[in-house]
Formats: structure tokens, sequence, C-alpha cells
């Protein structure tokens, strides 16, 4: 009984002092080692240290969030050389308004923490990197300084990047920049490069929960929209980001990114769909959304050109 009620105190200040580390902002720590105790989850680590679940994976080589007791695990610094901060997600928010409030890229954030959608969730811990962090020697990308003359499209095709991928590393809603002005320009792109195997399974999980019950041809039409987004200037240009893109920390482009279905395993003629319409297969005619009439009421969408009607979608551009 008195080993219990020891253990139990024990227990409590542990769990006090995890609240007082996560709550300590902004959190500046060496790298150093952490190891593993019974209860522990990576979220409670990544809580006690200021740091993000995705940072200590990144560091530790892990590919799951699976850890055991006895194991030791590297924590790196929350802010690197680069003298950043820790914040935590709140209710609402995305990585552009976190990017937005912090003066930092949006590119720049999700390197920071290793991250490979624009997916964030409430509670999670993210490294913010220090606003000048994107500078010449930084690897990934470099800053131009804006001079009198230049537009987005000049500099983008100095610097061998689209425009979209230079608005949305800079989240510039317009094609406007003023001299004098400094831009992050993103990794140079591999033109015509393949999207990843896993780039490939997301997007036939969403032409699954979408169109699962479609005819084929609107199951490839489905794909080739979410395709037509990325080619747009107006969306992300990548396909995680076109389907995970929430507008002002609400509103889904994708119903299945709300209600979890998004993480349902695609079938097969999904898969084979979503070949075709990466293989450049576009019965949608250019559409950048679909809709079904008999349930949604959204008179944004009603209003939009019609491109073509594929079984009971109505695609629109």
């Amino acid at each position: 009984m008195v080993f219990a009620q020891t253990g139990k105190w024990v227990l409590i200040a542990a769990m006090a002092l995890a609240i007082v580390l996560a709550f300590a902002s902004p959190v500046s720590l060496a790298s150093q080692m952490h190891t593993v105790r019974q209860g522990d989850t990576l979220y409670k680590i990544s809580q006690a240290y200021g740091v993000s679940v995705s940072s200590i994976k990144q560091v530790n080589g892990l590919t799951s969030d699976v850890i055991y007791p006895g194991q030791t695990l590297v924590i790196p610094t929350s802010g690197g050389s680069q003298g950043g901060s820790a914040y935590t997600v709140r209710s609402g928010d995305t990585l552009y308004l976190i990017a937005q409030r912090h003066g930092v890229s949006v590119s720049a954030l999700k390197s920071a923490n290793g991250l490979s959608s624009d997916v964030i969730y409430v509670g999670q811990t993210l490294v913010i990197p220090s606003s000048n962090g994107g500078g010449q020697n930084g690897g990934q990308s470099s800053v131009h300084t804006v001079r009198s003359g230049e537009s987005l499209y000049k500099i983008a095709q100095t610097y061998g990047v689209s425009v979209a991928s230079l608005k949305q590393a800079n989240n510039l809603k317009s094609d406007d920049i003023y001299p004098g002005q400094k831009l992050t320009i993103p990794k140079k792109e591999s033109p015509g490069s393949a999207p990843s195997q896993s780039d490939r399974d997301l997007l036939a999980r969403l032409v699954q929960a979408e169109a699962g019950a479609e005819p084929y041809t609107g199951k490839v039409a489905v794909a080739a929209t979410v395709l037509n987004r990325v080619r747009s200037s107006a969306y992300p240009n990548t396909i995680p980001g076109v389907i995970y893109q929430v507008i002002d920390g609400k509103y889904y482009q994708y119903e299945p990114v709300l209600n979890g279905t998004i993480n349902r395993p695609a079938g097969s003629e999904a898969l084979k769909a979503t070949d075709a319409a990466l293989g450049g297969w576009d019965p949608s005619l250019g559409a950048i959304g679909f809709y079904n009439p008999a349930k949604t009421t959204n008179q944004w969408v009603r209003s939009r050109p019609v491109t073509v009607r594929i079984g009971n979608h109505v695609f629109f551009k």
C-alpha cells in the first residue's frame, strides 16, 4: 500500500513537470537523450521537450509511433541553430495561418517539422523556424530580393520553378510583388517527375471515398480534377496540398478529409482510375471541382460553369 501511494505521487509529480515543460514557450533545448519509461508515448515526450512528434521520429529513424520502455531516443533542439521556437496547435489552426502568424513560409514550416502534407492536429507541437532561416545557403531554398520591373513569372523562369510553387512558398494570394520584397525561392522542381507512391495512394483513396459508387469514367474525372488543381496557380501545387487544403481553418475542400473516410483503403478500380488520370486522361474536361446536386446546397459551386455531368456528379471550372 505504501509503495502504491508512493508510486502515485511520483506519477503526479512527473505529470506536473511534463505540463510545465509543455506550456513553456518559446522552448530552446540542446539536443539530448531520453530513455523511454513505462507509459511514455511519442506525443507525451514531444510535449515534455517542446518539439514535434515528426521531428523526434525523423532524427531517430522511426517509421511508426511504436516505442518501448528502455529505448533511448535522441531529442532534437526545438529551434535548432536558427533560434526557432515551439508552437502548440490550437483548434482552427492551419499551417498557412501559423506560418502567417510567425512570419515564415509554409514550406519552411513543413521542412522544419518533417511534414509531407498540410495535415496538423490540435495539441501537436510544431517547431517554428526563425524568419530568416531560408537564406542562400539553406540547401532547400534561397532568398530573392525583388527588383524594379520584375514579375513572379520572370522570377519563376529565372530559378526554374513554377509561379504556383513560388506563391505557395511565400503565402501570396495574388501575383502582386514590389521592389525590395524578399521572396523565398523553393527547391527547383523536377519537370515531368512522377508522383510518389504515397501521393498516388492518397489520390486513389479520395477517388474511392468520393466516387466509389460512380462509373469508372466518373472516378477518373474526380482524380483529374485534383490534378487540375495542382496545375492551377489558385491552389497548392502538390496532391496532398490540394486534398488536405482547409480555407480559413474551417472550410475543408473534400468531405472525406473532414469525416475521415479518406483513410480507408482504395479499391482496385479507384487505383486504376487514378493511374488513368495520372497518365493524362481527363474526362472532367478541365474541371477543378465536382458536386452531387442531391447532396449539396452550396451556392458557390452551383454558380460555377459546368464542364460535364458524369453519373451523379456535376463537374465545374
